[in-house]
């Protein structure tokens, strides 16, 4: 399109309009107007900057709102629960506890292991939170055993937070040990260098180590002890440093062949001597190469497997951590020995990128139908090139904000430019409608912008203003809630403001040179004429409905008032949750066997688990672990970890498959399964079979397990709650055996002796260390496996003691006493001169043995005794029903003072939510009424406006009602959202009227009547603007729908009846208000301001109409701004002060109206009536 001419306005004469429009027009947009290619090139640079920050976003699935929580692990092989937590967890606990910032603290004792989780204020710097953790490890150094093989480690990682990326290794060819070794060699140390990477867990690590299988009766029979074996074990398996030889001419390093690399270097090792022979290790024990730990397993499909778990670090970025992992990946592969296979069996980031691209989609759909309701309301394609451009301007700025600020392309803030396609575009349209009415005025079209523009500037401002203010609330959140919808908030606000600023500058700089009068006889485009029809019918039936509803006021408030109770009612009947559920792609199912299985029978069962499972068409691939580790807290737990099917290739749903599988393992004898969909947001810390938690403390631990018990089995008798459970896990089959001390003194056993003696027979206990290049393995002694298959064999067991029984025998059949029948006999060695060196005591000399109960994991919050109910939401119930469940049973049970109850998790974040909602929405609604008070220098009106708000919530929470979805977290977004949408509908209106009694002397009734059917054209193009911009969000299905469906939903529901509603309830409310003032004014003699703000006072030489119905004072042409005075169309111009226009309050004005039937003709602009 060519610029214009020299002659004409904006031409490059001496005398052109440009430099004589910077001089003579004042305004933000002026300098824009008249600089066009400045003005062109700013955006163009802005749009460039935009799409290079674009290209440097991070995906993510939500924003990063993950609590800094760091872990620390500590191992003792053979200690019980009772011992990690009194020897190992409580010297950690005690100086753990003491760091700044530590909201919570948390652990874990089990068999061999003590887990301790720490989570700090969400402001705390997770790498500063690690250097106080290490620092307090070594505090507690002086307090723990000695005998750790490992010291204390810690992870910045959240337990509770599934694996980013599973690998599984598998071979036909290397043995699991091999694998095992290779995993812990050279793929873990690697792994766990990539940035993000919090920790690498190397699932059924059966590492290859030397153990040592002593003979109980051989030993005794000799007359040496368990521990005599270990120590020569130990002194035999040696390295260290030797020193050099340095000579003259020569040096020589020193070496010696000090460390036992292979089992059969150890069987060979002298324990003792006895009648001056030596007695070598393979006389009394069989030395296998074995395993460090025969007690856990992992299989992938079945097949036995090495897998290993990467989790990121909190805050860390998923998509891009695993980005790379899988570039280091292929040289890691090519290292591995030829025969073995990597697999990549789970990989949370291809339903997250799924997920992000569905919404894209979402936001370029929204787009084109917004912009498609922008070319049928203004009807030219000019007008819909000028007002379409602020979409992707705007949408593209808001990037380079969510960039600078460190944001992700993630499904919220995508939702959120989504949703903001609806109304971004109203800034500009303002701006196009008021330079379009001077344009057909017959002002040249750059003359036109600079006034349009120049009157309209702080119109615009305030309408942004009045949008952003109900976002105020949400930045102020706290929490990891508050957290998650900042992003949000912050990327709409940045979309609207950036589109504020588009239609200041860009805008009125197009319309200038793009809009055009209409010339004469010019037959309007098809597409206009087809939707002009149905149009002006509709508004036919609306001036007959709003002529019905001005003469029913009473009734009509009534339906207001009423819309405000029905609102307030379905809000506290809706059933309410915290997030929708999404399909992720992936389950998890906690397997439970009864306390005290073996390892060999709970690995059966879940290896029968497994195969039900695997026969389900929707599941690709299932990962399982079994044994006691960072996945599985007691031996009587296993873990499976489920990989569905992409979502286009299967019919089901996730909830729908963890259902049908539910079902297929309830029956299953032996084995509990609870399955569990994965989430991207992970807001608790400690690991659970179920979705939501609910902590119990015992300040006293007088009978705190019974009081856990009891609110147990009270709430699974609940029918609002499923899969109810307990970790408190008290009942594993355990041995108690009772010393007699003064027998025990009499024999010379001192209790330390006895202690030493059980641990070398019974605990797996790694007594020496092979040193390797790149790794180390441990050499394990125990007792031979036919030792340990049943309690019985404890009566194989001798002690050594310093003091020989009167009754002693040198016979070893002697130590096949048993626990029932306990003797004085022992088994003295002697040397070859005869003299006695030694006493093995068979342990039922001095002992009772009991069958006894033992828990099989202690568990503390804040160092008090704590036991988890775990539980899910039953069908057909919402998770406040779920959380009104647990205060009724402990209510039922009268829960003592001394046990403090709460949630965690998601269950706590809800808790806390619920409570919060109805502030967070009153909030919203005062920040309203006070900008609107503001801009209009009035109390009164802007409460008009904001009795637009209860219809827009009614009609969301029946559309949620109608559909069967819960009232969560992303729909309160929507509520919040369609408070700064719906009142612009009324804000419309209640100016255009405001404007028409100041400027041109209407009475109130009249002017609302004008504005309501002049402002219809408006009103209908941002509605079903913001609807068709909803509108993706609820027809969609793809990946994250879940999530995006309840915002749409809550969206047109409000919208459809807040439309219908407002329509006629906001000009009863505006006359009902209007009459409040007047007599307020007659009782108290007050009266509010009767002139506008600065931005809404009449333009010099235009009339001032003076006090409200009085003379104008002054003279001058026609037209002021108001918030919105000319957001209209060229076809509807003002309506002349004319009475047979107005409906007025008596049967002959009403009769003077045109019929409903007659179109609504209006005069040209600048003629008279006729």
């Amino acid at each position: 399109m060519s610029g214009p001419t020299a002659e004409e306005p904006g031409g490059v004469g001496a005398q052109g309009a440009d430099a004589a429009g910077e001089d003579t027009y004042s305004g933000i947009s002026a300098p824009f107007i008249a600089r066009p290619i400045a003005t062109s090139l700013l955006a163009v640079a802005i749009l460039l900057a935009s799409l290079l920050a674009y290209s440097l976003l991070p995906i993510s699935s939500l924003p990063q709102v993950d609590f800094p929580v760091v872990q620390v692990t500590t191992r003792l092989p053979g200690a019980n629960a009772d011992t990690m937590a009194r020897l190992v967890t409580a010297p950690l606990e005690r100086q753990l506890g003491q760091i700044p910032s530590l909201e919570n603290m948390s652990s874990t004792s089990s068999e061999g292991l003590s887990q301790i989780t720490l989570r700090f204020m969400l402001s705390r710097d997770i790498n500063a939170a690690g250097q106080d953790v290490q620092s307090a490890i070594s505090a507690a150094g002086g307090s723990l055993p000695q005998n750790l093989p490992y010291p204390p480690v810690y992870a910045k990682v959240n337990p509770s937070d599934p694996p980013i990326v599973t690998i599984a290794l598998t071979s036909q060819s290397v043995s699991l040990e091999r694998l095992s070794d290779f995993a812990d060699t050279l793929l873990a140390p690697r792994l766990s260098q990539v940035a993000g990477v919090g920790r690498v867990t190397v699932q059924g690590n059966i590492r290859p180590a030397i153990r040592i299988q002593a003979n109980p009766l051989q030993l005794a029979s000799l007359g040496i002890a368990l521990e005599t074996v270990r120590s020569a074990i130990a002194n035999a398996n040696v390295t260290g440093s030797k020193g050099l030889i340095s000579g003259p001419e020569k040096s020589f390093i020193v070496g010696a062949n000090d460390q036992l690399e292979t089992a059969g270097a150890y069987e060979d090792v002298v324990v003792a001597y006895r009648n001056k022979a030596p007695v070598l290790l393979r006389d009394v024990a069989t030395v296998v190469a074995g395993l460090e730990n025969e007690r856990v397993a992992a299989r992938y499909n079945g097949t036995p497997a090495v897998v290993i778990d990467v989790q990121r670090q909190p805050s860390a970025n998923i998509v891009g951590t695993v980005d790379e992992l899988k570039k280091i990946l292929p040289k890691l592969v090519d290292a591995l020995p030829a025969g073995v296979k990597l697999d990549i069996v789970a990989d949370r980031t291809g339903t997250i990128r799924a997920s992000v691209e569905e919404v894209q989609f979402t936001l370029v759909l929204s787009v084109a139908l917004v912009i498609m309701v922008v070319l049928l309301f203004l009807r030219t394609l000019s007008a819909t090139i000028v007002a379409g451009i602020t979409l992707p301007l705007s949408l593209m700025a808001a990037f380079g904000v969510m960039y600078y600020a460190g944001f992700s392309l993630n499904n919220l803030s995508l939702m959120a430019l989504t949703i903001a396609t609806g109304f971004v575009v109203d800034d500009a349209i303002v701006m196009i409608e008021n330079v379009m009415r001077y344009i057909e005025k017959g002002e040249k079209p750059l003359v036109a912008a600079y006034k349009g523009a120049g009157e309209i500037g702080f119109t615009i401002v305030s309408l942004t203003l009045s949008l952003i203010a109900v976002f105020i609330p949400l930045l102020f959140m706290e929490g990891i809630v508050g957290r998650l919808f900042r992003e949000f908030a912050l990327t709409l606000t940045a979309a609207v403001v950036t589109s504020m600023i588009v239609a200041l500058t860009l805008t009125p700089m197009m319309a200038a040179r793009l809009l055009r009068a209409p010339r004469q006889g010019e037959t309007a485009p098809w597409y206009s004429r087809a939707f002009e029809a149905p149009f002006n019918a509709l508004l036919s039936v609306y001036r007959v409905t709003l002529d019905w509803a001005l003469n029913a006021r009473r009734f009509m408030l009534l339906v207001a008032a009423a819309t405000f109770v029905l609102t307030v009612v379905l809000y506290i009947a809706i059933p309410k949750g915290f997030l929708p559920d999404q399909d992720t792609g992936f389950l998890t199912a906690e397997t439970e066997a009864t306390p005290g299985v073996s390892f060999e029978r709970i690995n059966a069962l879940q290896a029968e688990v497994e195969r039900i499972i695997r026969r389900d068409p929707d599941v690709l691939g299932v990962v399982s672990v079994i044994g006691v580790g960072t996945t599985n807290a007691t031996p009587n737990a296993a873990h499976l970890a489920l990989t569905l099917k992409p979502k286009t290739e299967r019919k089901a749903t996730a909830t729908e498959i963890l259902q049908r599988l539910t079902e297929a393992t309830a029956d299953f004898p032996g084995l509990r399964t609870t399955f569990q969909i994965v989430q991207d947001i992970q807001i608790g810390t400690a690991r659970s079979r179920t979705q939501y938690q609910y902590v119990i403390v015992g300040l006293d631990r007088e009978g705190f397990s019974g009081w856990a018990k009891k609110l147990e089995a009270e709430l699974s008798r609940d029918r609002r709650l499923i899969h109810v459970a307990s970790d408190l896990q008290e009942d594993g089959n355990a041995v108690l055996i009772k010393t007699d001390r003064v027998i025990a003194g009499r024999l010379g056993v001192t209790m330390q002796a006895l202690n030493d003696t059980l641990y070398d027979a019974f605990g797996q206990r790694q007594i020496s260390t092979i040193y390797g290049q790149s790794n180390q393995y441990r050499v394990v002694l125990e007792v031979a496996p036919a030792f340990q298959t049943d309690t019985a064999a404890l009566g194989s067991i001798y002690v050594p003691g310093t003091a020989i029984s009167n009754s002693t025998s040198g016979n070893a059949s002697t130590g096949n006493a048993t626990a029932s029948g306990a003797t004085n006999s022992s088994i003295t060695a002697t040397s070859a001169s005869g003299t006695g060196v030694g006493s093995q005591v068979p342990l039922s000399s001095f002992s009772v043995i009991e069958r006894a109960t033992a828990p099989l994991s202690v568990n503390h919050v804040q160092q008090y005794p704590a036991a988890t109910i775990s539980f899910d939401v039953a069908p057909g119930f919402s998770l406040d029903a779920a959380v009104q469940a647990v205060t009724d049973a402990q209510s039922r049970i009268a829960l003592p003072s001394s046990i403090v109850g709460s949630y965690t998790g998601a269950a706590a974040e809800f808790n806390a939510s619920l409570a919060n909602q109805p502030l967070l929405i009153l909030a919203a609604v005062v920040t309203i009424y006070i900008i609107l008070g503001v801009l209009y220098e009035s109390f009164i009106h802007p409460f008009t406006i904001l009795t637009t708000l209860p219809s827009a919530g009614i009609g969301a929470l029946l559309a949620l009602e109608i559909l069967g979805m819960e009232f969560s977290f992303i729909a309160l977004i929507g509520i919040i959202l369609l408070m700064g949408i719906v009142k612009k509908n009324a804000i419309i209106m209640i100016d255009f009227a405001l404007d028409a009694e100041r400027t041109r002397g209407l009475a109130p009734f009249d002017a609302i009547r004008e504005a309501c059917l002049l402002r219809f054209r408006p009103i209908m193009m941002t509605t079903v603007a913001a609807l068709l911009g909803a509108l993706p969000l609820v027809i969609g299905s793809g990946p994250g729908s879940e999530l995006r469906m309840p915002l749409g939903v809550t969206i047109i529901g409000g919208l459809l009846l807040s439309q219908l509603l407002t329509l006629y309830t906001t000009p009863v409310i505006y006359l009902a208000m209007d009459g409040l003032k007047r007599r307020i004014e007659r009782r108290f003699g007050f009266d509010e301001p009767n002139y506008p703000p600065p931005a809404l006072r009449p333009e010099p030489g235009l009339p001032d109409p003076g006090p409200r119905g009085g003379t104008p004072r002054g003279t001058g042409g026609g037209g002021a701004a108001g918030l919105l005075p000319i957001f209209g169309t060229p076809s509807l111009p003002m309506l002349p002060p004319r009475a047979d226009w107005l409906l007025l309050p008596s049967p002959e004005g009403n009769a003077a109206l045109p019929s409903p039937d007659e179109p609504l003709a209006l005069p040209p602009p600048d003629k008279p009536a006729s």
